[in-house]
């Protein structure tokens, strides 16, 4: 016997009546715009087929971010192309995360490292949680840090420490409690899920991004992630500034107009060897 559902699909069909196209349909069909297929080709030519690829698995396999316009998503995306970081959570170099219906860009701590290490500057740069017992000393001031890694008493994190070296010998090192981050985050994160879903890693990022934003040397890139990292989600647009979201009646149904020039391509993705904790 027929399910209720089924009869509804069948004289739905029989009427000819279109059926709505689901968020995902939606974003497949506005990856296959001519208009933002040869955005994402111009940003990274031939990784481009594989970067919508990642797009779409991200998007289908989580199903909070499928709440989310499907042109903010892929806005999200552009930015992480432009910066030619993976959008792969599970790599940590950036996100994309809801923030109500909106998504939106976040650059993750091994985000700022690649980026950091593609200036040929740093000779080496890290961030890392500090364990219960592990700390011995912290002076602000001269910035004298003193770890004991064989020290650690239990798995309770109590700050995060941060450090770079340049090629010019010039070193930094910051330390921040657990206390220190946690007001930090309270004051600033407009959305709090990257930090429900990985404390630790939004934790060590912001360390990270502080210290280099103060003290660091930054590339022309590195200026962008800081201005695209965590921004207040604005409308929607395109990157082009020209594609709008319609009535979709089918997936296909969409609408693009006349792209503007193409702004200036970033470097390609080198995989740098550091140490990660």
């Amino acid at each position: 016997m027929a399910t209720t559902q089924s009869l509804k699909k069948q004289l739905q069909n029989k009427n000819n009546v279109p059926q709505q196209p689901t968020t995902l349909q939606t974003l497949k069909g506005l990856l296959a715009s001519p208009t933002l297929k040869k955005r994402f080709e111009e940003i990274l030519d031939k990784r481009a087929p594989q970067f919508m690829t990642s797009i779409v698995n991200l998007y289908s396999s989580d199903q909070t971010l499928q709440k989310c316009e499907p042109m903010s998503v892929i806005s999200a995306a552009m930015i992480a192309a432009t910066l030619d970081l993976p959008i792969d959570k599970n790599l940590g170099y950036a996100w994309i995360v809801p923030y109500g219906n909106k998504a939106q860009f976040q650059i993750g701590y091994r985000g700022y490292i690649q980026l950091a290490l593609r200036t040929g500057q740093y000779k080496s740069i890290n961030v890392i949680e500090v364990y219960e017992g592990e700390l011995k000393k912290w002076n602000r001031l001269t910035e004298e840090l003193e770890i004991d890694f064989d020290a650690r008493v239990s798995d309770a994190v109590i700050g995060y420490a941060a450090y770079f070296e340049l090629v010019n010998g010039f070193k930094k090192t910051v330390y921040w409690t657990k206390d220190q981050v946690e007001k930090h985050r309270q004051k600033y994160s407009k959305s709090g899920h990257s930090w429900k879903e990985n404390y630790d890693a939004m934790a060590m990022k912001t360390v990270l991004r502080n210290m280099l934003a103060k003290w660091g040397i930054l590339s022309i890139e590195m200026q962008n992630a800081f201005n695209e990292d965590e921004k207040e989600v604005r409308e929607v647009k395109d990157i082009t500034n020209e594609v709008q979201e319609t009535e979709y009646i089918e997936a296909e149904a969409f609408e693009v107009t006349e792209e503007q020039p193409a702004e200036e391509k970033p470097s390609t993705f080198e995989q740098e060897s550091f140490d990660i904790e």
